[in-house]
């Protein structure tokens, strides 16, 4: 059967635009997933990406149907991707409760349902997860990050075995400033403001983050207030991140305490290996901490 004598089914195309948006919860991911999967890419640069992804896909799908003369074999080959996913392990981090790759599943199985012709072939079903693994490996390696991360690893492992502890907590603030720039945060050196000696600086997510770095000691009650009142008297807007490599007394967090949230050694050890990634375990954190008040959750507890 030739694929270009299959008709694609008003069903599938509505099954499509129902399951894209919802096996990918990065929106970088789903586009990097269409533009590796289509093989007219150039489609993708001109879908506007700013409102939510079930938008987006809306107008890729229906700009694609609209043209079968040039996008019918790129909207089988997405189908076939997409139909190709049995898991998602990529939303395990976003899904606390399994709702997420529940929905997923579903509506995977829903599109698998209405192209079942399409899958009698068996030569396109190889053909379909060769596709799948060419296109994670892209992903994989346009998004690596390895070589860095594992350089800046090492540094942290000979931060480890200095002895001079004040050296050592200016190298963890060069660091955490080269950390921040290999994901683009726009970082910012230390610097002293008004008498007060700031840490570093950078941005994410539209939000101004203030830094302070912690490793001679666990951080106090006092340490936490100190670094509040430094955030608290600058923009309305801006957000503190303390990070702290010997964690925190017991005693210290308070509840007025709402303007920081707080990294300690295995986040960043978590982050240099790879297991998560700065930017989304930052988002876990001001999201939990915005929705509970906790200042102060470990990477294995999100």
């Amino acid at each position: 059967m030739d694929l270009d004598n299959k008709k694609i089914s008003p069903q599938a195309v509505l099954a499509l635009k129902e399951a894209l948006p919802i096996i990918f919860w990065k929106k970088d991911e789903l586009k990097d997933f269409v533009k590796l999967t289509l093989k007219n890419s150039t489609i993708v640069g001109t879908i506007n990406w700013d409102g939510t992804k079930r938008e987006s896909v809306k107008e890729l799908i229906e700009r694609m149907t609209n043209r079968p003369d040039i996008y019918k074999e790129d909207l089988i080959n997405l189908i076939l991707g997409v139909t190709d996913f049995t898991d998602f392990p990529h939303l395990e981090f976003w899904d606390d409760d399994g709702s997420k790759r529940k929905k997923a599943k579903e509506a995977v199985q829903k599109l698998r349902a209405h192209t079942k012709g399409y899958h009698q072939i068996t030569q396109e079903q190889e053909e379909a997860k060769i596709r799948r693994m060419e296109s994670e490996k892209k992903i994989i390696k346009n998004k690596s990050l390895d070589d860095e991360l594992n350089a800046l690893k090492e540094k942290f492992t000979q931060l480890t075995k200095k002895k001079d502890l004040q050296q050592r907590g200016y190298d963890l603030e060069k660091l955490l400033n080269e950390l921040f720039l290999l994901y683009e945060l726009d970082p910012r050196g230390s610097f002293k403001i008004y008498g007060e000696q700031i840490d570093g600086a950078f941005t994410f997510d539209g939000t101004d983050f203030l830094l302070e770095a912690k490793w001679k000691r666990q951080v106090d009650r006092s340490d936490l207030a100190s670094f509040c009142y430094k955030v608290e008297t600058k923009l309305k807007m801006a957000v503190g991140l303390l990070v702290t490599m010997e964690g925190i007394t017991k005693e210290a967090i308070a509840p007025e305490f709402k303007s920081i949230i707080i990294m300690d050694g295995l986040d960043l050890i978590s982050i240099l290996e790879g297991r998560v990634s700065l930017p989304d375990l930052l988002y876990k954190k001001r999201r939990r901490a915005s929705e509970t008040g906790k200042i102060y959750v470990s990477y294995y507890d999100l």
